[in-house]
């Protein structure tokens, strides 16, 4: 039965007379549980028609009602981490009528964005990175000597607390004078469930309030006393904490590294939060709040399945029923990423050396698929993208061929490891780069615009791009197959154009194009998995009886130097087409070819993601915007052919 969420038709509206934080700090305490009722109404009616992320945003309610009720935001600090549960954070920050555009183009981001709001303290998107950011907040007030006292707070979940970066944060935050607060908000939960001994020891974590408060109380005595100081601090709670932990039988990972540790708290008590926030607000020194909280609070059908209602997409509210999950007679195409799964698991039973890996998204790259099958063999490694391709690094070392399947935009994070430890040892890992491309309303921290020219650059490195689903699988094959170093095959989000079944798989060698298209004018497309290049050479064709030359380059390390040297002596205009960044990306190369092959006549016109971060939109929107959708590349092939 679902849960009844909503207020009583005879209170008043609570969360439409609130245009800022500072209108909610003037309701009374006992009107919060209303106000958090309201909100999730509303994210419940809004969300439904608007898909994002829902179960994040319902689970965090209260703790973003009790910081903008006890913090003086935004003179006081918040930041989020990833952003997943800022929905309500942008609900009382006047933010509540442009929310109907929420994701959409032109609209409010999806997530926090300083750009947008004075309340949006730092940008979010990548896990892990809020206590970093806070910290420098807090050190920079310090050393700005900022009168009042500024308060700053990272709000950091369960999983992002187990990215390196957080401890990172956490080890400097615990040897650099501050007044951080670090809030845990602990739903056992990151988009799949999460992983670890980090996520088993938080689950069991204790400490009572009784207990806080005696040692909070004696500290404070003992300072007045002249007995200890901010010196001799650091050894008193480590002897204190070492006693605890004796008497306790469990050691505080926080308090053992110099951290106040609070928890844990029924994060949906916001009486208890308000009460508990208060209490340490002032407290001098790093001190971390732990907050059980449960996904997708407040309603029934996310609670139950909080993995499938991180962001369920379109649904009826009334019954929980997900447009997405209604089935459906008709064949149609598969999405890449389970194109990708099918055929890695596919492989991996004929080859016991195959081992997949993923960082805490096993759904989202369908890697689920080969665990469901082989769970011994495939690694969901947590929000530690760096970790991964270490890891794979030590896989492949000792002769496994591993498969590591993480987003183009998380991939970012472990560039140093793809060198140092894979590259330059040229070892045999298959990077499957998923939402490779422009991703849509996630915008610019998710967009997948950089991995072409970031890895091009890299020795030993084979990058494949397919722009359709059995090339994606032919390449899989051929990485599976063959001897090689370090090789990256990245495709876009979304489905394909193929309705199953496919043919089997089959070599693909690294290197060699194809031709998909002859023409007769003196205009040739080289495209690198952009699939509206052949829509937009047929629409020429048709509308203009211009007949370019198609070729689909399908690698972009090593590029197919016959085709270049075929296309430079026959063609004197040339347009590239790429779903990625136009600096350093597919354009680049064949300008560096050309001009190193003593082609320098040769007319180039570059279509790519311009030098600009791409906001949140529809996919199509943004290629038009981007001028790689098929109507605008048409014009290209139209406007190079008239300067002939």
């Amino acid at each position: 039965m679902m849960e009844n969420i909503s207020s009583s038709t005879s209170e008043p509206n609570l969360l439409s007379a609130i245009g800022s934080p500072a209108d909610l700090r003037k309701l009374p305490k006992e009107q919060l549980p209303q106000l958090c009722a309201e909100i999730r109404q509303f994210l419940i009616a809004e969300l439904s028609c608007n898909p994002g992320h829902f179960a994040s945003s319902m689970g965090a309610v209260e703790l973003t009602v009790a910081l903008h009720y006890v913090f003086n935001t935004p003179y006081d600090r918040i930041v989020w981490d990833v952003g997943h549960q800022a929905y309500g954070h942008k609900l009382l920050t006047g933010r509540r009528e442009a929310f109907k555009a929420n994701r959409k183009l032109g609209g409010i981001s999806g997530f926090p964005s300083p750009s947008e709001s004075e309340y949006d303290t730092f940008t979010a998107g990548h896990a892990s990175n809020s206590i970093s950011a806070a910290l420098g907040m807090a050190v920079a007030s310090e050393l700005h000597n900022d009168q009042p006292r500024r308060n700053v707070v990272a709000v950091i979940g369960d999983a992002s607390i187990s990215g390196g970066l957080a401890f990172e944060g956490i080890n400097n935050a615990a040897n650099t004078p501050n007044n951080l607060l670090i809030i845990l908000n602990d739903n056992d939960m990151s988009i799949d469930s999460n992983v670890g001994s980090l996520n088993s020891y938080m689950a069991h974590l204790t400490t009572s309030r009784s207990y806080n408060d005696v040692r909070y109380k004696l500290y404070q005595a003992l300072r007045k006393m002249g007995v200890v100081n901010e010196r001799s601090k650091g050894s008193i709670m480590r002897f204190n904490n070492s006693l605890k932990s004796l008497l306790a039988h469990q050691q505080n990972i926080f308090e053992g590294l110099n951290i106040r540790y609070f928890g844990p708290f029924d994060g949906h008590d916001i009486d208890s939060i308000v009460r508990v926030l208060n209490d340490i607000r002032d407290m001098k020194g790093p001190r971390i709040l732990h907050l059980r909280t449960v996904k997708g609070k407040g309603y029934a059908p996310a609670e139950q399945d909080p993995a499938h209602w991180h962001a369920p997409g379109l649904f009826n509210p009334e019954t929980g029923e997900r447009a997405e999950g209604k089935p459906s007679s008709e064949p149609k195409p598969m999405k890449f990423q389970d194109v990708m799964g099918q055929a890695l698991t596919t492989l991996a039973r004929t080859d016991q050396n195959i081992v997949g890996i993923t960082a805490a998204m096993l759904s989202g790259t369908s890697m689920a698929t080969m665990q469901a099958e082989m769970p011994h063999r495939v690694f969901d490694v947590g929000i530690s993208e760096g970790h991964a391709v270490t890891f794979a690094g030590g896989l492949a070392k000792d002769g496994l061929k591993p498969f590591v399947a993480i987003y183009s935009s998380f991939l970012q994070r472990a560039y140093d490891h793809i060198i140092h430890d894979v590259a330059i040892q040229n070892l045999p890992v298959t990077l499957c780069i998923d939402r490779a491309g422009l991703v849509g309303e996630d915008g610019p921290t998710h967009h997948g615009a950089f991995d072409l020219s970031y890895l091009r650059s890299i020795p030993n490195m084979t990058v494949g791009a397919p722009s359709d689903e059995q090339t994606l699988r032919d390449m899989l094959y051929t990485a599976a197959s063959t001897p090689h170093g370090p090789m990256a095959i990245r495709y876009p989000r979304g489905a394909g154009r193929t309705i199953p079944p496919f043919p089997p798989m089959q070599h693909a060698t690294p290197g060699k194009g194809r031709v998909l298209a002859e023409g007769d004018s003196d205009v040739a497309v080289l495209s690198l998995g952009v699939t509206e290049a052949a829509e937009a050479v047929r629409m020429a064709a048709e509308q203009n009886g211009i007949k370019a030359t198609l070729y689909d380059m399908l690698w972009l390390k090593p590029l197919d130097n016959s085709i270049l040297h075929e296309v430079a002596t026959r063609f004197r205009r040339i347009i590239t087409v790429e779903d990625g960044c136009r600096q350093g990306g597919f354009g680049s190369a064949v300008l560096e070819w050309l001009a190193d092959s003593g082609f320098g006549n040769v007319e180039v016109k570059r279509i790519g993601i311009p030098d600009r971060f791409i906001s949140q939109g529809t996919p199509a929107q943004l290629r038009q915007i981007c001028g790689i959708d098929a109507e605008s590349i048409r014009r290209a092939i139209v406007n190079q052919n008239a300067t002939l």
